[in-house]
């Protein structure tokens, strides 16, 4: 079996949950996950969840997000999907319109230009003109727009079991079966 790379980008938008239930659940999976976290990112991070980006085991290298020599800023880099997780509006109206400040919005410009799955977990409500302006040229673009909605049918009964079920829809759009992972119409639900 080929053992997928994934690259985790986190900006300053709040939901960590999601980020922290999705990384607990590749670290039982074959993949190498890399990252970038913007310093918006870091400061909710610790403030929602009183969390480093050390702390984040799953992730086994960590790139400056100023540092434009990085492997992701480059179409040779072999990234299978890059998953922005949240993803802030700043950073899609970034990408949406090809302006390449800092190594996350070039990441997603190289997955964009290289037809690599790139998922946007877009947090923002309620949403204005220019967002849902921005997600139409993301999903036009070729980009999976996919908010972080949990799967309220399969009755999770705490807010990380809600947060699970979202990260299994965010392994099914990266093309990995999860054990143990339910879905709607099964006998556990």
């Amino acid at each position: 079996m080929i053992k997928q790379k994934i690259l985790v980008a986190v900006t300053g938008a709040s939901a960590m949950i999601y980020l922290q239930s999705f990384l607990q659940m590749l670290a039982g999976e074959e993949v190498t996950v890399h990252g970038i976290c913007s310093d918006a990112g870091m400061q909710v991070l610790q403030i929602e969840n009183n969390t480093r980006i050390a702390d984040l085991k799953t992730v086994s290298k960590w790139f400056a997000c100023n540092d434009f020599t990085a492997p992701p800023a480059s179409g040779s880099s072999v990234y299978d999907a890059m998953i922005v997780l949240p993803c802030s509006m700043g950073t899609l109206a970034a990408i949406a319109n090809g302006i390449s400040a800092n190594l996350i919005h070039r990441s997603a410009d190289v997955m964009l230009k290289e037809k690599k799955k790139l998922i946007l977990v877009i947090r923002e409500t309620p949403l204005n003109r220019t967002h849902l302006q921005n997600m139409l040229k993301m999903h036009d673009a070729g980009a999976v727009i996919c908010p972080p909605h949990p799967g309220f049918y399969l009755q999770p009964k705490t807010l990380k079991e809600a947060a699970t079920t979202f990260s299994w829809r965010l392994a099914d759009q990266i093309g990995l079966e999860i054990k143990d992972r339910k879905r709607w119409g099964s006998k556990d639900v």
